[in-house]
């Protein structure tokens, strides 16, 4: 196999730009932005470009990078995670990595809120790109349960497992999945969270600041009492404090691995 590639995304799904090197793609080049490398990385997809000698660009894609890529011989645009909306052109066929089922749960990160709505099926779909954000023609689509306790964490571990196979078949079949393409219908676009759909408080019930917890496990919670505000990375609810203390909710208490204090936050 040795379709000619771009590949636009974070680390958040760099498993596909493995999967497509490993199927011996010709990637023209890697298009990333940059991360704060804290909650959300680009090193993972840097090293891959680096290790195999594909260029690499943190600019915003542009129509002219669309034409250079055309001029290449590009065969497929595939973007996974990536923060910017994109020109849409015709000259090659332009394929979105979305998370999540689509049409119910469009928009840039609807995974924490199918956490907070204790959904309890999560998936990942491949479709067409569009002028509108998550609406292109579907390609593929995958399904996997999800727990009742599950964090983002583990939605994730389970892309990545489902993933891989998904690339794989868009590569070999992808003619006859572009012919094929499913038109969406009607759906729902989600609104990305905000700091209110993350902050807790002493008075957060603890099934409520676990849900929260889990939600955005891996990125910043915030944690409001007295006037003081923290920042909680990887926290979740325990019956009690753990040996360096806690921060109490109704009924519980978080620990968390990862915490700093906000001066002027409170």
């Amino acid at each position: 196999m040795s379709l000619k590639i771009a590949y636009l995304g974070i680390d958040l799904l760099q498993c596909a730009l493995r999967t497509a090197l490993e199927q011996g793609c010709q990637v023209l080049k890697v298009y990333t932005c940059p991360t704060d490398n804290v909650t959300e990385f680009n090193t993972g997809v840097l090293a891959l470009a680096r290790d195999n000698g594909i260029p690499v660009s943190l600019e915003r894609v542009r129509e002219a990078d669309l034409a250079w890529l055309a001029g290449q011989g590009c065969q497929l645009l595939l973007c996974g995670g990536y923060y910017h909306r994109l020109p849409v052109t015709g000259a090659f066929p332009m394929v979105n990595i979305h998370p999540a089922p689509l049409p119910r749960f469009r928009g840039a990160w609807p995974m924490p809120v199918m956490l907070l709505r204790g959904e309890r099926r999560g998936g990942v779909a491949l479709h067409k790109m569009a002028a509108d954000f998550d609406t292109g023609d579907l390609l593929l689509e995958e399904e996997f349960p999800l727990s009742p306790d599950a964090t983002l964490a583990d939605y994730m571990g389970q892309v990545e497992r489902v993933l891989p196979g998904m690339v794989r078949q868009l590569l070999r079949e992808l003619p006859g999945l572009l012919d094929s393409a499913r038109p969406q219908g009607e759906g729902a676009y989600w609104p990305c969270p905000t700091e209110a759909d993350w902050t807790i408080t002493p008075e957060t019930p603890a099934s409520g600041a676990d849900a929260i917890l889990r939600a955005f496990f891996g990125y910043e919670c915030l944690y409001r009492a007295g006037g003081r505000a923290f920042e909680l990375i990887g926290g979740r609810v325990f019956p009690q404090p753990g040996p360096e203390g806690g921060f109490p909710v109704r009924g519980g208490w978080i620990r968390a691995p990862r915490v700093r204090e906000l001066k002027g936050h409170g």
